[in-house]
């Protein structure tokens, strides 16, 4: 292809949207990646030829599958799973399993392609994939999650093994899913291997999984003050979930110095002017963990908080703001309340949490804003690790692995720096980080040649 010849990106969007029609999300992901991704190929003759872009930007392969479980009062059940093996260049595709009632093809898609650019800058052998299914976990017994989970894994084990796709949790799927999945993946096939992460410490889990993607993003927000010769400690900060993301996130936040405001679930959130301390994020974790009860409760307990049903919280005044909830949680009109109220520095600790028009709004008021693949790499990293523990048949411990959770959070944000400095010193870490994980991927797939 002549470089006359090569489109632009408004024509290679309209190309996206027409192959993937109503995947909104999905096609949001591929914008924000695309809109930076283009200025730096614009001159690279060989990822035209080679239709880099367009190649990472369509699945390897979409596996759609139906999940049949009967619940404890003897009906038959149907729900519909999936896995999105995006790209497996530099790896083993790897991502989560969600197990939600929103979960579709779209949502899999988005989360399985910035899976791609999140696992290359970690630096680790890992591609990207993402799956799930329309299921719910939520007030369903023990018993009903099991028979889903296995028959969720009748399917799900053909397409997956430690050198071919590693699937681990995500929302709806925490530990006791995990061991449920593990369990019939061993029964079947008969064999003991990595084939998840974040499985308990009792069969193969690691030390620092349930406090990484959370530790991580905080290790992320440290670096980007630490580039303006700022730091945490007195910073109060904005926090949305209430799940393992949010809480581990509140915990290093607290314990650096910080002053957490806020906590949240879908029925609102909590705000407490005074701060959550260890001692009240123990009994959220007790609440949220155990009795899996609502955030609400928190204000019956600690009467000078005060909650907000059906809110989010990015009305209150902070320096910090961490989405750990969920996509698009943060729009444009919430980003110019944010920046109006001065908010210095914003790190997702969850997958795309800010639309399209709330990271225009960031990036154009030059605030520190550190995006989901790389700010929230931490959890799939320490995946990574995992892995490399099963392979060896070793248990590493907490404080090594923390070690190198920081020292790759801390290489992320140098790989972002690297490719999203501006000219006049601050950083673009959107850019950065869609630049060097694509640069990485690329690379790796012109090595491969065409296919």
């Amino acid at each position: 292809m002549s470089k006359s010849e090569h489109v632009d990106l408004e024509t290679f969007i309209e190309g996206v949207e027409k192959r993937n029609q109503g995947q909104t999300e999905f096609i949001q992901a591929v914008r924000e990646v695309a809109q930076d991704v283009f200025s730096f190929i614009e001159d690279k003759e060989q990822y035209h030829a080679a239709q880099i872009l367009r190649r990472i930007a369509e699945p390897d392969r979409v596996i759609s599958f139906r999940v049949c479980w009967e619940d404890d009062n003897h009906n038959i059940r149907v729900q519909r799973g999936w896995r999105v093996q995006n790209n497996n260049a530099i790896g083993p595709y790897k991502g989560g399993l969600r197990f939600d009632a929103s979960v579709n093809e779209s949502i899999l898609k988005f989360l399985a392609f910035e899976q791609t650019f999140k696992n290359s800058l970690t630096g680790l052998p890992m591609g990207g994939g993402k799956g799930g299914a329309n299921f719910n976990p939520k007030g369903k017994s023990d018993s009903e999650v099991m028979r889903f989970c296995q028959s969720f894994m009748t399917e799900l084990y053909r397409h997956i093994g430690p050198d071919t796709d590693v699937p681990a949790g995500d929302i709806g799927v925490g530990s006791r899913e995990i061991g449920y999945l593990f369990g019939q993946y061993k029964r079947i096939t008969n064999r003991w291997e990595g084939v998840l992460t974040g499985k308990q410490l009792e069969f193969g889990g690691s030390q620092m999984r349930p406090e990484a993607t959370g530790y991580g993003a905080v290790y992320f927000l440290e670096n980007m003050l630490k580039h303006i010769d700022e730091d945490i400690d007195g910073k109060t900060a904005a926090i949305s979930g209430s799940g393992n993301v949010a809480t581990h996130a509140a915990e290093m936040m607290i314990s650096k110095g910080g002053k957490v405001l806020t906590l949240s679930d879908s029925d609102g959130f909590i705000h407490d002017k005074e701060g959550i301390t260890q001692e009240k994020l123990d009994w959220i974790k007790e609440l949220k963990q155990v009795k899996r009860g609502r955030i609400k409760e928190y204000c019956d307990e600690f009467s000078d908080a005060t909650f907000h049903k059906d809110k989010n919280p990015w009305d209150v005044e902070c320096d910090v703001v961490l989405p750990c909830a969920t996509q698009n949680e943060l729009d444009e009109k919430d980003a110019k309340k944010l920046v109006k109220n001065g908010v210095m520095a914003v790190a997702e600790g969850a997958n795309m949490p800010t639309t399209l028009e709330g990271v225009h709004v960031f990036k154009d008021a030059q605030i520190l804003y550190g995006p989901g693949k790389a700010a929230n790499a931490g959890g799939v990293a320490v995946s990574g690790l995992e892995i490399s523990q099963n392979a060896e048949r070793l248990s590493w411990d907490a404080d090594k692995l923390e070690t190198l959770l920081n020292e790759i959070m801390s290489d992320i944000h140098d790989r972002c720096t690297e490719y999203g400095e501006r000219e006049d010193g601050s950083v673009d870490y959107v850019k950065g980080a869609n630049i060097a994980g694509f640069k990485k991927v690329a690379d790796a797939m012109l090595a491969f040649g065409v296919g």
